[in-house]
């Protein structure tokens, strides 16, 4: 049962039936604490549990005894008005100050009830305690999360992507090859096979992107078909690689209705007086050159309509 859809109340109230006695109490001390009692009162004393299992037996009156917990249940022990235990007593000389020594049991069954309401709220409480402790870690997580993601692709939204960018900047890093990712015809697609393709077309690619890059790379959707890329201290022709293996994999997209592609802009900030911004406006240049190439290409129009 978990407290993220259970009131704390209702779970005190139902979650003591998943108890047992080594739960509520320190057997050790129960068991000395209960061998007092009985050399006091010169008793014999058996403790079962809820269900009749021997838990402690003092002396040996209980031997060959087979507890009925329904027809002679003896003192129950009650913690949340749920039956916890059953204390049996044996008298060794009975009729010898009987009725102090039943007040005296009593008054001991109130103790222990009262001792393993107090550990059973202790337990639960802390569990309590620490649920909402990890409900709220993971609370922030996600926000702080979604403040970074954009929501459709699972990479950097815009605004974060540029935190990013001006992060790269003021660490002074050179070189770092900045890559403009454009979906080639993604109105094509809307138009004609309507928002939701559009919206999975969109997460293929990111998908792609994310499946080539490494770990470093800082990935951002920056408008609503185009990717950015940032990798510091890019060695040569790493950029161009990645660029390459995203079309290929664009390219060999099996999909009855989508036919991804993309045309891809590479450029280098290798001075630290460049910003990031410059160089990707640069790099969208180069990434409209790629695409004329590209939409040009013989083939392209026909891979592009195949789903209609």
């Amino acid at each position: 049962m978990s407290y993220q859809t259970v009131p704390f109340e209702k779970r005190i109230k139902e979650n003591i039936k998943n108890y047992a006695l080594s739960n509520l109490y320190d057997t050790e001390m129960l068991k000395a604490y209960l061998e007092n009692l009985a050399g006091i009162l010169e008793i014999n004393i058996l403790l079962t549990d809820r269900h009749g299992e021997k838990e402690i037996v003092i002396g040996d009156s209980f031997l060959g005894f087979h507890p009925d917990v329904v027809g002679e249940p003896g003192r129950k022990l009650r913690i949340q008005n749920r039956t916890v235990g059953h204390l049996y007593i044996a008298e060794l000389d009975p009729g010898k100050g009987s009725k102090q020594m039943n007040e005296m049991v009593d008054a001991a069954v109130l103790l222990l009830e009262k001792l393993g309401e107090e550990a059973y709220l202790h337990r639960e409480s802390n569990i309590y305690l620490e649920e909402l402790e990890r409900k709220l870690e993971e609370k922030k997580r996600k926000s702080s999360q979604q403040e970074k993601e954009d929501i459709l692709t699972g990479v950097f939204n815009k605004s974060y992507f540029e935190t990013r960018m001006n992060v790269i900047d003021r660490s002074e890093i050179v070189p770092v090859a900045v890559v403009n990712v454009n979906i080639n015809d993604w109105k094509f697609v809307n138009d004609h096979f309507g928002d939701d393709e559009s919206d999975r077309l969109i997460q293929v690619v990111a998908g792609i992107l994310k499946e080539e890059s490494r770990p470093e790379y800082v990935i951002g959707r920056i408008d609503g078909d185009v990717f950015g890329v940032l990798i510091s201290l890019a060695e040569a022709g790493e950029a161009e690689e990645f660029a390459s293996r995203i079309q290929d994999r664009c390219m060999n997209y099996e999909d009855p209705v989508l036919a991804p592609s993309v045309a891809v802009g590479v450029v280098y900030k290798t001075n630290v007086e460049e910003t990031l911004e410059e160089r990707m406006s640069d790099a969208e240049y180069e990434m409209f050159n790629n695409k004329f190439e590209i939409k040009n290409a013989p083939g392209y129009r026909e891979r592009l309509s195949k789903g209609i």
